[in-house]
């Protein structure tokens, strides 16, 4: 009898150690991808949600396109390039047009704008667009694959090399998913009114000699009804198909970049997995907002008792979820502080704790100059302060 008592606790101890292991971990074990290497970023944070393989090479295919409209876009950011700039067409961004790639379908001689070519290049996928734009810029296709790379090497991109400007097929033209999650960071950050252009799900060109071609935009989670806004598809056949995908909801961004899916629907249902498992087992949590009022601190011997502090950045934090209560933040500073003080003059830090582990330490600044008090309130302070130990 006491053999099928211990049978039964024992039993039973599993059953409850079961349920345990699938509540405990179930929401926050990693997902399997269907793909070679794949890549999620929360975008405000920084952080790495998943990756697999992530600096594996790959043919970045289409999503060369990412880096061929960033050179342009900071071209006109710094104002050495216009939308309205017009490029003439030569034969050579033609041909590709009639050789069975996805293209604008520009004609030779054509006079088309810079804003119509990244249109073509960002919705269309054009190759003859990458093209056109890449030798309007550089006067060859080659000198501007030189740009390219060398803004890769500038990002930090340490696995990249660029020998065309649309990716299509060319052993030379090779990154990484963390790669490309670099330079599609780059992308948001840097140039948000053009970035909105990836979302866009079509886009008309009124070609020379015809009707205007309306074509839309291979992104397939554009079209979900999911949050997604971006960025670029891919496919070659030795690389299959590929990715890059960001989703902006309720403030939160996610990037995810992944290569090596199988088929277009895997592509798509896999993308959108990944996004997925980071909305639902993760929450984003702002701890500063740049520039702005954090706290005050003390002040000693000053004009006023206290001096408003701040930080130079926004500070986020990605935890699981339902964890917030890890997360502890703490100023830490020798006071009060003795006057007089400076504006963004450092007074103190602030420490980030998650988990009982430190995580970064930010300086604190003070907002304002803060006087010294003359001669006589400072001895009258000190004289409180040694009667009342009041500062």
């Amino acid at each position: 009898m006491k053999i099928w008592k211990y049978l039964r606790m024992f039993r039973n101890l599993l059953i409850i150690n079961f349920f345990y292991f699938i509540l405990t971990h179930s929401a926050y074990s990693n997902i399997e991808v269907k793909a070679r290497t794949a890549i999620l970023q929360d975008f405000f944070s920084g952080e790495i949600l998943y990756e697999k393989e992530p600096d594996r090479s790959i043919y970045p295919a289409s999503m060369t396109k990412i880096m061929t409209s960033i050179i342009a876009f900071d071209l006109i950011k710094s104002g050495d390039l216009n939308l309205e700039d017009k490029f003439i067409i030569s034969e050579n961004a033609w041909r590709l047009s009639t050789a069975g790639y996805s293209s604008m379908f520009i004609m030779v001689g054509d006079e088309v704008s810079v804003e119509d070519l990244l249109k073509g290049i960002i919705v269309a996928s054009g190759n003859d667009a990458c093209v056109a734009l890449a030798e309007g810029i550089a006067g060859t296709e080659e000198e501007f694959a030189i740009l390219m790379t060398s803004k890769a090497k500038e990002l930090n991109m340490l696995n990249s090399n660029f020998s065309n400007s649309s990716g299509i097929n060319d052993p030379d033209n090779y990154s990484t998913v963390k790669d490309i999650l670099i330079m599609s960071n780059y992308l948001i950050k840097e140039h948000p009114e053009y970035y909105k252009w990836f979302s866009e799900t079509e886009f008309t060109w009124d070609r020379t000699g015809g009707d205007p071609i309306t074509q839309g935009n291979r992104n397939p989670l554009l079209y979900k009804n999911f949050g997604a806004d971006g960025i670029k598809t891919g496919y070659l056949a030795v690389e299959k198909y590929s990715l890059a995908s960001s989703i902006l909801r309720k403030g939160r961004r996610l990037i995810a970049v992944g290569s090596g899916f199988e088929t277009k629907n895997s592509r798509s249902r896999e993308s959108r997995k990944l996004l997925t498992y980071g909305l639902t087992n993760f929450d984003l949590v702002q701890i500063n907002k740049k520039d702005q009022i954090f706290d005050k601190v003390d002040v000693w011997l000053g004009k006023e008792n206290f001096v408003d502090v701040y930080i130079k950045e926004d500070i986020y934090k990605t935890i699981k979820k339902a964890k917030k209560k890890l997360l502890k933040v703490s100023m830490k500073y020798n006071g009060p502080i003795e006057a007089p003080i400076k504006k963004d003059q450092v007074v103190g830090k602030l420490r980030i704790i998650y988990d009982d582990e430190f995580i970064s330490e930010h300086d604190l600044l003070a907002l304002k100059d803060i006087k010294k008090v003359n001669i006589f309130s400072r001895l009258m302070k000190s004289l409180n302060y040694l009667i009342w130990g009041d500062v």
